[in-house]
């Protein structure tokens, strides 16, 4: 059998095996179950899947399993480069997540650590900002989620079109920039 990965001995993930650039102004330290980046942006602490370490050398990162003929740490061996790698870019670019407002009268206003949105229903609803993320609303109708962390990033912005979520007939609500809804036909009137 050509290309079993049992017989080779060496198991490991694709992912895993790409290297990490670190961007100058990127400062990088490993501990034993994480990995700590501090960037321009900001700082985070990346816990690292037991039996994955990381290397640095020469301004990159390398993802090795502990035991490289141990099938098993595939898996954690891409997830845990993937998720030190979303590290490495938050605290040196930053992630960003845009959500429009579709609708007559659908708006939202930003008034300290809140939001305000005004989505059709008969009170104001009101959303707390969550620490370390930052949202700017333009012209009422366009929210824009920033932050250093990819995953609370993304979070926020779920949680913010869960609050109206498209209408399949009118398509009215929260949706994603550039997002492509599928649109159902109404009841033809007689």
């Amino acid at each position: 059998m050509v290309g079993v990965a049992g017989e080779q001995g060496n198991v490991m993930s694709r992912v895993g095996k790409q290297p990490i650039v670190v961007p100058g102004g990127v400062k990088v330290s490993i501990a034993a179950d994480a990995v700590e980046v501090q960037g321009p942006k900001g700082k985070l602490r990346q816990y690292v899947p037991p039996g994955i370490r990381f290397e640095l050398s020469e301004g990159e990162l390398s993802a090795q399993p502990v035991r490289s003929n141990d099938k098993s740490l595939s898996k954690f061996h891409g997830l845990a480069r993937s998720l030190v790698a979303n590290a490495v870019k938050g605290v040196s670019q930053g992630f960003t997540k845009e959500l429009d407002i579709v609708g007559i009268g659908y708006r939202a206003e930003l008034s300290g650590s809140q939001i305000i949105f005004s989505l059709g229903y008969s009170h104001p609803v009101v959303f707390d900002i969550p620490e370390g993320i930052e949202i700017t609303v333009d012209k009422q109708t366009h929210i824009t989620v920033a932050g250093v962390d990819r995953q609370s990033v993304g979070q926020v912005a779920a949680n913010i079109r869960a609050l109206r979520k498209p209408d399949p007939y009118k398509q009215k609500g929260v949706r994603y920039t550039g997002e492509v809804l599928k649109k159902k036909v109404g009841k033809t009137g007689a």
